[in-house]
């Protein structure tokens, strides 16, 4: 017999992992304030290799609305100035020479909204992936019930598996609501 824990074990892993991807990438969106993530998606040529700018700078936030990026070495100055004016973060850099900053502007309404709505189509990934783990676990629950696990055994798996899917979108909800009010908040 097939203990219930080898389906739903993974699947709770799924979940945990489908919430932290969305924690992570929900950090990337900018929400008016500085936040040395918002650099993690861009990448820097460094010796023939893409790398993060935190590979080759010290990056720092003096203040609410400024990230600083020193770079370890002066040839990298054109390299991630090139990088930040090519990524899709919308930020021009000011280089004196010594440190690169971002000056972070006030987000509009509009923009505002638009970030939401980016953020519901990352929070309705994660609702699919957690939707997916409960799926695949129940799917191996009714095969175990074909390889002699009890039906009652089966039906309470399954019930476990609907409780830890409902914990997990209780929890990707609360990160949502989390960052929408942080990004509403002017």
């Amino acid at each position: 017999m097939t203990n219930p824990k080898t389906y739903l074990d993974p699947a709770e892993e799924k979940m945990q992992m489908a919430v932290e991807y969305l924690d992570e990438s929900l950090a990337r969106i900018r929400a008016g304030r500085a936040n040395p993530k918002l650099l993690d998606a861009i990448r820097v040529e460094y010796y023939g290799s893409k790398v993060p700018i935190s590979n080759v700078a010290n990056i720092v936030t003096p203040d609410a609305r400024t990230i600083a990026i020193t770079p370890w070495e002066k040839t990298m100055f054109r390299e991630i100035e090139r990088a930040i004016i090519n990524s899709d973060l919308g930020i021009t850099p000011e280089n004196n020479g010594e440190v690169i900053r971002l000056a972070i502007p006030p987000l509009t309404e509009e923009r505002r909204k638009q970030l939401v709505k980016q953020c519901k189509a990352e929070t309705e990934q994660a609702k699919v992936s957690i939707r997916n783990a409960r799926r695949d676990a129940i799917e191996g629950l009714k095969k175990a019930v074909k390889q002699g696990m009890p039906e009652d055994v089966e039906k309470d798996a399954e019930n476990d598996a609907q409780k830890i899917h409902d914990k997990f979108m209780k929890k990707v909800d609360d990160v949502f609501a989390a960052k929408e009010k942080e990004i509403m908040t002017v």
